[in-house]
Formats: C-alpha cells, sequence, structure tokens
C-alpha cells in the first residue's frame, strides 16, 4: 500500500533543513507522496529510512528510455489518468513498421518515404521517433542485414521484433547496435527467460506482450527477477475494444492501486488493413494509454494529424505554448511594409505568418505579449488593451523600422481602435476577424489605404 505524506514525514529527519528546496521536511513528505519528488533529495535521510522509502517514493509507471543521448525517447512515469488534472510528461513515441522479408529496392524506397515525414508546426518541428523491423522472413541473417541497413540510414530509434533469441542477439551485434539501446521486442511466457538475459546482457529495455493481464503482470515478475527493470508492455486484446480497455486497466491499476507489475509504460502495433481504421485506432490508443505505436501504413495524410494529435496532447494545459513577444520579418521587408499586430499565443502567431506569407506581400507582425493567449481571450482579460500593444511597439522600435505610422489590428479587436489611436499616435487600420482574410486584405484594403499617405 502507498504510504501517505504524514507515513513518510515520520521517517524523514525533520530538520527542515530546506536542502532538498521545500520549506519543511512535511512539504516533501506531501511531495514524495505525490509521487513530485524523488528520496535522493534529501541528503540527511538514513540509509534504512531510504531503503523503506524507496521502493514506495518510485514514480508509479517506471521511466523506461529508448536509445541514447539527445534523441533518446523516455516514456512511462506519467502520474495522472486525465490531462487535466495536471500534465501528461513524457509525449509517446510514434514509430512505424518495416518487415526484413521486403524486397531491396521496396525497403529502399521505404526507407526515402520514412526520411521525409517530418515536418513544421507552430514553430516547432513533428517528426516520427521510431523504426520497428519485424523478423517476418524467420531468418536470422537476413533480420541482421535488414537492420544493419536501416541503421545506416535513418537517424531513428529502433525496435527489433523478434521472438528468436539467435535472430535477436545476431541483430544486435550489428556495427555495436547494442550500445545505441534498441528497444528488444518478443518477449513472452515461452521464451521470457533468454529474451530477458539478453537484455540483461546488453543493457536494452524489453518489450513483452501477452493476451492476459494476469500473465503480464506475472511474467514481469518473473523478468525482474533475471534483472531486467526497464520494460514495455503490448497487451494484446481481441479487437480494439479490448485493446483499449486493456490499456486503461493497466493505467488504472498503476495509477490507483500502485500495482508495480503493471506499473510500466505500454506499446501498441496497428495492423489495421483499412488505413482510414488504422489512424483512428492510432489517435484513440495516443489518448489512451499508449507509450508508444507502431503504424503499419503511413502515408503522409495518416502520420501528419496524428503526430499534431499528439503535440497537442502533450502540452502543459495550464501554461499555453507562446513564441517570444517581439517584432518578426515576414519577407524581405522594406520601409514601406506594412505592420501587423497579434498575441503571442503559439497557435494564433503562426496562423496569422502563415496567411501573411501566403499573401507574398513582406509584412512585419508585432507579436505582443499576452502570456500565451488568444486575441478573444487576451482582451477580455485586459492582457491586450492599448497600453499593452503601445508599449510594445515602443519595446520593438517599430516607429524606427518603418516611414508610414500605419497599424493594422485583429478585426476582433476593432473596438480597441480609438484608444490605440489616441495612445500611439497612430492610424489604427482594422483587419479581417479572421486570420485567413489576410492575403485578400493586404492586396486590396493596405493596397488602396495603407501605402498612400
Amino acid at each position: 500500500m502507498a504510504l501517505t505524506g504524514l507515513d513518510i514525514y515520520k521517517l524523514l529527519p525533520k530538520t527542515n533543513c530546506k536542502k532538498c528546496g521545500r520549506p519543511t521536511c512535511l512539504a516533501f513528505a506531501m511531495q514524495l507522496a505525490q509521487k513530485k519528488a524523488n528520496i535522493d533529495e534529501c541528503p540527511d535521510i538514513s540509509e534504512q529510512s531510504k531503503q523503506t522509502l524507496g521502493a514506495a517514493s518510485a514514480p508509479p509507471i517506471k521511466l523506461v528510455t529508448i536509445g541514447t543521448g539527445d534523441r533518446a525517447l523516455k516514456v512511462g512515469e506519467e502520474n495522472v489518468l486525465f490531462r487535466h488534472d495536471e500534465k501528461f510528461y513524457h509525449p509517446a513515441g510514434v514509430g512505424v513498421s518495416l518487415s526484413d522479408s521486403l524486397p531491396e529496392g521496396e525497403l529502399d524506397k521505404k526507407l526515402e518515404e520514412i526520411a521525409k515525414l517530418r515536418f513544421q508546426r507552430v514553430g516547432t518541428e513533428i517528426a516520427l521517433d521510431l523504426v520497428a523491423v519485424q523478423n517476418d522472413s524467420g531468418n536470422k541473417d537476413t533480420f541482421a542485414r535488414v537492420v544493419q541497413k536501416v541503421a545506416s540510414h535513418t537517424n531513428l530509434l529502433l525496435i527489433l521484433v523478434s521472438q528468436s533469441q539467435e535472430a535477436m542477439a545476431q541483430a544486435l551485434s550489428v556495427n555495436g547496435l547494442a550500445s545505441k539501446r534498441p528497444l528488444i521486442y518478443g518477449a513472452n511466457s515461452q521464451n521470457y527467460e533468454p529474451m530477458a538475459k539478453l537484455a540483461k546482457e546488453k543493457n536494452c529495455p524489453l518489450g513483452v506482450y501477452s493476451s492476459s493481464l494476469e500473465e503480464m503482470a506475472d511474467l514481469t515478475e518473473k523478468i525482474k527477477a533475471l534483472g531486467v527493470n526497464e520494460m514495455v508492455l503490448d497487451y494484446r486484446g481481441k479487437g480494439s475494444k479490448d485493446a483499449l480497455q486493456g490499456l486503461t486497466k493497466i493505467r488504472r491499476c498503476a495509477l490507483r492501486k500502485n500495482f508495480r507489475p503493471l506499473g510500466l509504460p505500454t506499446i501498441t502495433f496497428l495492423k489495421d488493413q483499412d488505413p482510414y481504421g488504422e489512424i483512428v485506432q492510432a489517435a484513440t490508443y495516443l489518448c489512451k494509454y499508449a507509450s508508444i505505436i507502431v503504424l503499419n501504413s503511413y502515408e503522409l495524410w495518416q502520420v501528419l494529424p496524428l503526430l499534431t494529435a499528439r503535440q497537442n496532447i502533450y502540452t502543459d494545459p495550464q501554461k499555453p505554448v507562446q513564441v517570444q513577444p517581439k517584432l518578426y520579418e515576414v519577407g524581405q521587408v522594406t520601409p514601406d511594409s506594412p505592420v501587423l499586430f497579434t498575441t503571442n499565443f503559439s497557435l494564433t502567431y503562426y496562423s496569422v505568418e502563415g496567411e501573411v506569407e501566403a499573401s507574398r506581400i513582406p509584412s512585419y507582425i508585432l507579436a505582443v505579449n499576452t502570456e500565451g493567449t488568444s486575441v478573444l481571450t487576451a482582451y477580455s482579460g485586459d492582457k491586450l488593451n492599448e497600453k499593452v500593444v503601445a508599449k510594445a511597439m515602443n519595446n520593438a522600435t517599430v516607429a524606427e523600422k518603418v516611414k508610414h505610422k500605419k497599424l493594422i489590428i485583429p478585426g476582433l479587436v476593432a473596438v480597441m481602435s480609438a484608444k490605440l489611436k489616441d495612445e500611439t499616435g497612430w492610424e489604427i487600420l482594422v483587419g479581417p476577424k479572421e486570420a485567413s482574410g489576410l492575403p485578400s486584405y493586404l492586396k486590396t484594403t493596405w493596397d488602396r489605404h495603407g501605402k498612400k499617405g
């Protein structure tokens, strides 16, 4: 049973030394109970107390790392069932599957296609994380050869999928691949001992699968006893409904019951022959509660919305994504270029920037600091008013950048026009209410009124 904050407090030094960064030992104990602190942060705790608290204070879902260095994928260590309760910390990995039985030319083509699946959204690059190489051929030499080729033609992390310990060992021996910590996938009730031995020897995380949660829990305990603690669980449900329920039960058991045998991140392989059905399932598992999703088919129209959904789900709901508040140049601006303002909410800013780029009219965009809120939200909360905009213009020295004194404001806050004119001394032009109207506006209204005078 999980210890309460008071239970933990009784085992602490009770000196209130603040060395852990908390004001009191009781505050530290409460954070330990909530899995928001680590026992190692207390330098004065006794070894006996540390041993007692070590397991109890560990996160309910173990953190598992695939790969090494800056590109390593960390999954697990989540604290909540619902994003709005706090936030999800480690974005789910998204991977694609490749068979080692593919003809050489088709394999090369797929590797080229996979390399192109990178996108820019709201100022951030979103891309795939993993490639899962499947040992469909059943031949260990073929498997090792394809793994070597994939490893040398992509910088994505690897999942090696085989139930054969011999095939896995040979693939891991390719060019020191084991040192890059790929995920070894394929342990089950029949082969878990040799697979666990290999995972321990190579210091790689291990993928474990079963169609029964009871068997899964038994398997993880046996594998832990063999010295492997980093595991990823694949519950093979009978259809998407059963799979979803299984993923949910695993998360609930870990968080609500502190059930350690299932306190591990999860992986789901998509195998739906319908590409539309597959991506719907993938999005569903992304929300609840797959830590890694491996796609069977991966056209651009499938991957982009899935990566977009992941980006949205794994943002902090209490901290909007923001751009730096400053004056941005879009295109080859001149002293005659129009000046627009919007808020520094990332989605709002990049929507405006994209439409300005589409107009092909070089422009200045002033991102006003509204703490990452949208135009109407900022205005209604008085984070966007004439004084805020005027201050932003002065800080960015907008008047020194252009010869005219004309400012295009969002149509949604046209009511600000008079006060903003009095505050800045600039002529205020009311732009469209939606960013999609900017290309037409800049080509017509600005061309008629903005350039003149």
